[in-house]
C-alpha cells in the first residue's frame, strides 16, 4: 500500500476557551492519546480517529467538572501534513452544592461521635468547590483509610454518588460508609514456622486479647517481625475471614461523559456490634547463617570496610549471633554479640566482647571490653499517641591502654555504666519532616585499682517543622557535663569532644576539644546546636543550607563558641543516600566538604 494512504500523527491546536491551566492540561493528554494512534491506522480511519478524540475531550471535560461543553474538532491539512484545530466552550463548571456523609454500623454508637465528626470535617471537596474527580477518589480513599485505620478493618461504601444538574452546573455528593463492627483483637495465629523455636513471635507481637484494632500498631509489629534475624518476611493482620465478605472493590466513582448518574449500593453489614478476631501473623524464615560486606567512603575516616557474620538459631533457641570485622583509616574494630529475642517485658538483651584500635587527632586508644545492653522500646497506654520511648541501660568491664601524643601513655582497667531514656513524637520514624525528640542519659564509672571516679550528664533534642511537603526546618541541640577527678584518664567515649559532619560542620572529625601536647582530648563540658533547612526538589534530590555552632570546655562559662554556616546536598542513591554539606568555619576562616557514601552487598 503506498504510504500516502497511511494516516501520520497530526498537529494539534487547542483554543482553551478560558479553562485553567490544569484542565487544559487534562485535555491535551487525553487527545494526545488518541492521535498517537494515527501512526497505526490506514487513511480510512481518521474520521473515527477524530471522533474517538473528540469523545476523549468531552470526557476529559467532565472529569474536570465540565458537563455542557462545545468541542469543535477541525481537520485540515499544511505543508508539514494533517492539522487537529479543537476549538472548546467548556460552560460553566459545575461546583459542589451539598455534601451528604452518612455512617452506618458500629460507628454510629455514642462513643465515637467525636470521631465520625472529625471525619465529616476533614472531608476536602467541599460545598462551593469545583467538582473535579480526581479529588472525589481521593476524598473518598482518604475517608475509607481514616476509618479503617482504627477499629473498624471491615469498613467499606455502602453507597456513593455524584447526583449532577448539567444544566445548573450544581453537584450533589452523597456517601454512606458502613464501618461494620468495632473490631477487638484475640489471640495471635502463627503460620510459617519451620525450624524458628515457637513462641518467638509472640515476642516481638505483644498483643493484648481485648485491645481495640490499631492499623498502625500491627504495621510496626510486622516491622518489628522483618527487623529481626529470625525473619525475612512478615504480615500481621486480623483475619476477617469471620465477617461478611466484603465487595470486590468499592463502587464506581464518577460515570464518564456528561450523563449524571448515581452508583450501585451494597447491603451494610448486619451482625453484632463489637466482635474480637484473632491476629493472623504469617512469616518467611531467613537463612540460617548470612555474610555480608559494606565498602564506604567519608571525608573523616577515608575508605571503611566492614564483614560481617550472622547466625540465628543457635542450639535451638531464639538467639543470634553476630561477629564483624571494621577497619577504616581512624579505627579497627573487632567484635562478636549474642542477641536475645526480647522476654515478656520487652527487654531486648544483648551482650558481647570487642576489641578496638583508635587513633583520633592525637589520642590513641587499645580497647579489650566485655559489654552488655538492655533495651525498650515502649508506649504510653494511649493507643491514639504517636509517642514511643525507649531506654538503653548498658555495662562495660574494659582494659584501656591510652596514648597522648607528645604527653605519655597509660593503662587502665575501668567499669562504666550508662543509661538513656529517649521520647519521640514524630511522623516518620526513619524519615521524620514533623515532630520532635528529646533524651536524656546519664553514666557513672570508676578505675579499677586507681582512685578516678567520673560521672557524665547529657540532654539532647531535635525538632521538625514540615513548612510544605517539600520544605523542612530542623533545629537540635545537645548539652553535657563531666564530673571527675582526672578527666585526663576518663575513657574517650565518655569525655566531651565534637566537630565533623554530625555536629559542628566546618571542623575537623573530633577536633574541638581540650588541647593536650600534640593530642585533642576530651573536656568537661559540651553545648552543640544547629538549625537546618532542606528544600527537596523531587523524591531523589534535596538541598539544605545550614547553621552549626558550639564547643566543649573545663566549663560553661569558659567556652569559647565556635561556628560554621554552610549548603549541602542530599542524594539518595541505589547504593544508599549521599550527603554533601559544604561548611565554612567562621572560627578558623576555612571551607570544609563533608560527604558519606556507604554501599552493602
Amino acid at each position: 500500500m503506498p504510504a500516502a494512504a497511511w494516516a501520520a500523527k497530526p498537529e494539534i491546536t487547542i483554543d482553551p476557551g478560558g479553562v485553567p491551566p490544569s484542565v487544559l492540561e487534562a485535555v491535551t493528554l487525553a487527545v494526545d492519546s488518541i492521535a498517537a494512534l494515527a501512526d497505526d491506522v490506514d487513511g480510512g480511519e481518521s474520521t473515527r480517529l477524530r471522533r474517538r478524540a473528540r469523545e476523549a475531550t468531552i470526557t476529559a471535560l467532565a472529569t474536570e467538572g465540565y458537563f455542557s461543553p462545545e468541542v469543535v474538532l477541525d481537520a485540515g491539512t499544511d505543508v508539514g501534513g494533517a492539522t487537529w484545530d479543537i476549538t472548546l466552550v467548556p460552560g460553566e463548571r459545575t461546583q459542589i452544592e451539598a455534601v451528604d456523609i452518612a455512617f452506618a454500623g458500629a460507628i454510629t454508637g455514642p462513643a465515637f461521635e467525636a470521631r465520625t465528626a472529625t471525619l465529616r470535617n476533614a472531608w476536602s471537596l467541599k460545598q462551593g468547590d469545583p467538582f473535579r474527580n480526581e479529588i472525589w477518589e481521593t476524598s473518598k480513599r482518604d475517608l475509607l483509610d481514616n476509618v479503617t485505620s482504627k477499629d473498624f478493618p471491615a469498613a467499606r461504601f455502602v453507597e456513593t454518588a455524584a447526583d449532577v444538574n448539567a444544566d445548573r452546573a450544581k453537584a450533589h455528593l452523597h456517601i454512606k460508609l458502613d464501618s461494620g463492627p468495632a473490631v477487638k483483637l484475640g489471640e495471635v495465629t502463627v503460620i510459617g514456622l519451620k525450624r524458628v523455636p515457637a513462641g518467638t513471635v509472640e515476642r516481638y507481637v505483644r498483643i493484648k486479647p481485648g485491645e481495640p484494632y490499631d492499623r498502625n500498631r500491627l504495621v510496626d509489629y510486622q516491622q518489628s517481625l522483618q527487623a529481626t534475624p529470625f525473619f525475612r518476611g512478615a504480615k500481621v493482620d486480623v483475619d476477617l475471614g469471620s465477617l461478611s465478605p466484603k465487595p470486590p472493590d468499592e463502587p464506581a466513582l464518577l460515570p464518564e461523559g456528561a450523563a449524571p448518574q448515581t452508583t450501585e449500593t451494597a447491603p451494610e453489614y448486619a451482625g453484632p456490634p463489637e466482635v474480637t478476631l484473632p491476629v493472623r501473623a504469617e512469616v518467611v524464615e531467613s537463612r540460617p547463617r548470612s555474610a555480608s560486606m559494606a565498602l564506604g567512603f567519608d571525608d573523616e575516616a577515608g575508605a571503611r570496610a566492614e564483614v560481617v557474620y550472622r547466625q540465628n538459631v543457635v542450639a535451638n533457641k531464639a538467639v543470634e549471633l553476630e561477629s564483624g570485622l571494621r577497619v577504616d583509616r581512624l579505627r579497627q574494630l573487632a567484635y562478636a554479640d549474642i542477641h536475645l529475642a526480647p522476654d515478656e517485658n520487652g527487654n531486648y538483651d544483648s551482650f558481647g566482647v570487642l576489641a578496638l584500635n583508635s587513633d583520633i587527632n592525637g589520642l590513641g586508644v587499645r580497647r579489650y571490653a566485655l559489654g552488655a545492653i538492655r533495651k525498650k522500646t515502649f508506649r504510653p497506654d494511649d493507643l491514639s499517641s504517636r509517642v514511643e520511648y525507649e531506654t538503653r541501660l548498658g555495662g562495660r568491664l574494659a582494659n584501656e591502654h591510652t596514648t597522648i601524643d607528645g604527653v605519655e601513655s597509660y593503662s587502665a582497667n575501668t567499669l562504666t555504666s550508662t543509661f538513656e531514656i529517649l521520647r519521640r513524637d514524630v511522623n516518620d520514624k526513619y524519615d521524620p519532616r514533623e515532630g520532635n525528640l528529646v533524651a536524656l542519659g546519664t553514666g557513672l564509672g570508676t578505675e579499677l585499682g586507681g582512685n578516678n571516679v567520673f560521672g557524665r550528664l547529657t540532654l539532647r533534642g531535635q525538632y521538625w517543622w514540615s513548612l510544605s511537603k517539600a520544605d523542612v526546618i530542623t533545629v537540635r541541640g545537645e548539652v553535657g557535663k563531666l564530673w571527675s577527678r582526672d578527666v585526663t584518664r576518663v575513657p574517650d567515649d565518655f569525655a566531651f569532644r565534637t566537630g565533623g559532619a554530625r555536629t559542628i560542620r566546618g571542623y575537623r572529625y573530633l577536633g574541638l576539644g581540650r588541647k593536650v601536647g600534640d593530642a585533642i582530648l576530651g573536656d568537661s563540658t559540651m553545648a552543640v546546636a544547629s538549625v537546618e533547612g532542606i528544600h527537596y526538589f523531587d523524591e531523589r534530590f534535596g538541598g539544605a543550607l545550614f547553621f552549626d555552632v558550639g564547643n566543649v570546655a573545663p566549663k560553661f562559662s569558659e567556652m569559647k563558641l565556635a561556628s560554621a554556616i554552610g549548603v549541602g546536598a542530599r542524594v539518595k542513591t541505589p547504593a544508599g543516600p549521599l550527603n554533601l554539606d559544604l561548611a565554612y568555619a567562621l572560627r578558623d576562616n576555612n571551607v570544609r566538604l563533608h560527604f558519606s557514601l556507604g554501599i552493602a552487598f
